[in-house]
């Protein structure tokens, strides 16, 4: 057991000091550079720690930063080179994000959709659902099925807007790729764009990258100790990248199988060979990652992003934030259809979130076109369903160092839906509606 027992983290809170956490960094940034031996990672933390007690004068409670600077030694000083740069590239990377974050409200990022966004606000405007107030006076009004009208069919448009673009180029294009963060709605997408290319004549094959995920044993973690399966590191992209270009070169590859019951993959499992004339089609968390598909020229291929970008703002005059949007959606999802408690979705966000704006948020201007999945209905759902939820944990979490994060998500979120007017029910909710992938009941298997 180690004598250090608390750490200062940068916002200044005490918290307990958990050596596994260095251990995943470093196995982190070793699966960055290709390495997949956790055993060395656990070999240098047990370095670090080591000379973290040595280091640390009695009475001195170590910081973040002075521990990170430690990792940074032991890894030179062992000859990783390349796993030390990539562990300082991430610390950069994270100390960038924070001062982006710092200067926000001074200038614009351009990681988003600006002009996507006018569009969506204008029709927001229009249907004067762009405030909390305005789309409450409407529900009052006894206006709740005509939102839900016009929000279902604002969608469909943006999947016909997209399988219009594609269709002129169904000779040209071999890859359709339907991306976007967590719970932004891509299976429901998917399965629309495929049905309406089909219907139109456009021969599909769906490539499960999925499969190629890494045995769990070789995953990296994330900073709870759990397996990370949000970052692109946790699929073995170049095979996926190899696999692709040889399908479209019309050989015949075998798709590797993972088993998510035992967390093993099993390779040369499936075969799989493109029929002349067949487009693949693939649904991927990290389907703008550059690496996936750098085998396949851009001409060949046609990629869609999805974002639930509502336009709408809250009591204080500020819009909505749709990364809580998208937390909302993932608990309900997790807790219907996985069995997964929603107080641990909450705690893991911010990780979530701190993935996606390093590996997703990056790469929204290589996209072809932007579907806006959000429903401002939606809302109304999550105001009945999680309300009493979201009181528990601001209450819960209001003292704990380990949970601000969690607690200002929790606290921000209770605020807002404290002022939706609530839908008890889901009746009138169409059965294909993109929000059943999160509530249930939908016509589509998932």
């Amino acid at each position: 057991m180690s004598s250090i027992e608390k750490v200062v983290k940068r916002s200044g809170a005490i918290v307990p000091f958990t050596p596994d956490r260095i251990t995943n960094a470093i196995y982190r940034a070793a699966v960055a550079v290709g390495g997949r031996d956790r055993t060395i990672a656990e070999g240098l933390s047990q370095q670090v720690v080591a000379l973290l007690e040595r280091s640390t004068p009695p009475g001195h409670i170590p910081t973040i930063e002075e521990i990170q600077d430690l990792v940074e030694k032991v890894l030179i000083e062992n000859g990783h080179a390349k796993v030390a740069k990539a562990y300082i590239l991430y610390r950069d990377e994270r100390a960038r994000r924070r001062k982006e974050r710092a200067e926000r409200a001074q200038s614009p990022s351009g990681n988003i959709p600006w002009a996507k966004i006018w569009h969506v606000l204008d029709w927001a405007v229009t249907h004067h659902v762009h405030t909390v107030e305005a789309y409450n006076q409407r529900v009052r009004q006894g206006e709740m099925a005509q939102i839900i009208q016009e929000s279902e069919a604002a969608y469909n448009e943006d999947i016909e807007n997209a399988v219009e673009l594609i269709a002129p180029r169904r000779g040209e294009i071999k890859v359709v790729i339907i991306t976007g963060p967590s719970s932004s709605g891509k299976t429901t997408t998917t399965i629309k764009i495929g049905q309406h290319l089909r219907h139109l004549g456009v021969k599909l094959v769906t490539l499960n990258v999925d499969h190629y995920f890494f045995d769990l044993e070789l995953h990296p973690k994330d900073e709870f100790g759990d397996y990370d399966f949000e970052t692109p590191q946790a699929l073995d992209i170049s095979l996926i990248n190899q696999h692709l270009a040889r399908l479209i070169a019309g050989e015949e590859v075998r798709i590797p199988f993972y088993d998510f019951k035992t967390g093993h993959r099993t390779n040369d499992h499936t075969p799989m060979k493109l029929a002349a004339g067949e487009v693949i089609l693939i649904d991927s968390l990290h389907g703008l990652y550059p690496a996936m598909t750098e085998s396949i020229p851009d001409e060949q291929k046609f990629k869609v992003y999805l974002e639930p970008l509502l336009q709408m703002k809250n009591a204080e005059g500020e819009y909505v934030r749709w990364t809580d949007l998208r937390l909302i959606r993932r608990m309900l999802r997790d807790a219907s259809h996985r069995a997964y408690d929603p107080t641990r979705t909450l705690e893991h966000w911010h990780y979530v979130r701190s993935s996606e704006l390093r590996n997703i948020i990056p790469q929204i201007g290589t996209t072809d076109y932007i579907v806006n999945s959000a429903m401002p209905y939606e809302l109304s759902i999550y105001r009945a369903r999680l309300l009493e939820s979201f009181q528990k944990w601001v209450d819960s979490y209001r003292s704990d160092p380990l949970r601000q994060d969690a607690f200002t998500r929790a606290e921000r979120i209770l605020k807002l839906l404290q002022t939706i007017e609530p839908l008890e029910g889901d009746q009138l909710i169409p059965k294909d509606s993109v929000l059943r992938e999160f509530i249930g009941g939908s016509v589509y298997s998932y």
